[in-house]
């Protein structure tokens, strides 16, 4: 529970909405293709769509003439066609085609919302908020730098998780749980050493001990084979950078969470680990194709071990999550200062949602 601050009363943090007025992340590029898709963003259902020069726009999912789902048309050239009546729209919202109109009917004046939109980074960003503050303050998406890295090689893990967006957040700011993950447990032995917050963001730094050292070119071989792996002592800094959240294990890898909340009982996100290629200088001289090739090839290399890792907090989560909904107001009890740090945030990111 936190206190709010325009009411002076207490909030929890299991009911927050989000705060609209950020970019969020609500499909991977390589979904959109050529027929329009259905996401939800907190409550909001959205369709997204690729017009024929592959540009990706994003319509409220609903034919106004009866409200079926846009998702289930098609793409006609620029515009996306209703599947019930062939009604057409164009990617500002409004009915340019309607195939029966009589020659003495205008087209209808109705307009569905469209939301800023842009792809990024292997991802596709999505702006719920205020246009005007999207302007004013020159707002960006948090982008993912590393993805188009050559000295970076990405996996990435979808999550699909029944619970409420709070509950995976502190389960990744929270690094007292890595005996959880067994095998695909990558670090142990966390203390947290420093926290720091603002109204945009938590920093926690950890002192820990990792599994992996990616320091030879040999190394890669400790994602697959675990009696390769040595513990060592390594710096573990973890980010929650609202709305999204990213990770430092030492200097070989980096993980992002990008998130997309779908409401208070549902959480879509995607989880993206990086294994950094910085120590093998030698590598950076050879010609940029074949380190491209050398990035594409090895793409999903930690597949099974981050997979691993979502299937058993995801299990986690949602225990939290039925528990609360069993009873609310049960008590719990924090032992991590990150945790009351990242509730807080959250709340204030709410609030100021709410009424901005």
């Amino acid at each position: 529970m936190q206190v709010s601050p325009q009411t002076n009363q207490f909030v929890d943090v299991r009911t927050c909405g989000i705060n609209p007025n950020h970019w969020y992340v609500v499909a991977r590029s390589t979904e959109v293709r050529d027929k329009p898709i259905g996401v939800t963003l907190w409550h909001q259902a959205i369709v997204l769509y690729r017009d024929k020069t592959g540009k990706v726009h994003a319509l409220e999912d609903r034919c106004p003439h009866r409200q079926v789902k846009l998702s289930h048309g098609k793409v006609i050239g620029n515009e996306l066609e209703c599947s019930y009546h062939g009604w057409r729209f164009n990617w500002e919202g409004n009915c340019v085609a309607v195939p029966y109109l009589a020659s003495n009917q205008k087209l209808p004046n109705c307009q569905i919302c469209r939301y800023p939109v842009r792809e990024l980074d292997g991802f596709i960003w999505l702006f719920p908020g205020d246009l005007d503050k999207l302007d004013r303050d020159s707002i960006q998406p948090m982008g993912v730098p590393e993805w188009e890295h050559l000295n970076y090689i990405a996996t990435v893990s979808s999550i699909e998780c029944k619970g409420h967006y709070s509950f995976l957040i502190e389960n990744l700011m929270d690094m007292y749980h890595g005996h959880l993950h067994n095998d695909y447990q990558a670090w142990t032995s966390a203390s947290l050493k420093d926290l720091n917050t603002d109204e945009k963001q938590v920093k926690a730094h950890y002192e820990a001990q990792s599994y992996y050292k990616i320091d030879k070119i040999w190394s890669i071989s400790q994602l697959f084979f675990p009696a390769f792996r040595r513990l060592h002592p390594e710096p573990l800094d973890v980010s929650y950078v609202y709305p999204h959240w990213v990770s430092t294990l030492g200097k070989d890898f980096k993980i992002y969470c990008l998130f997309c909340p779908v409401n208070q009982n549902y959480t879509r996100a995607y989880l993206i680990h990086f294994t950094s290629l910085n120590s093998f200088w030698r590598l950076h001289k050879l010609p940029v194709r074949f380190r491209r090739y050398l990035k594409n090839s090895l793409f999903g290399s930690a597949q099974k071990l981050l997979d691993g890792l979502v299937r058993q907090d995801v299990e986690m989560i949602e225990q939290e999550q039925q528990a609360y909904l069993n009873d609310p107001g049960r008590r719990t009890y924090e032992l991590n200062p990150a945790i009351a740090s990242v509730q807080k945030l959250i709340c204030q990111q709410a609030a100021m949602g709410n009424y901005q």
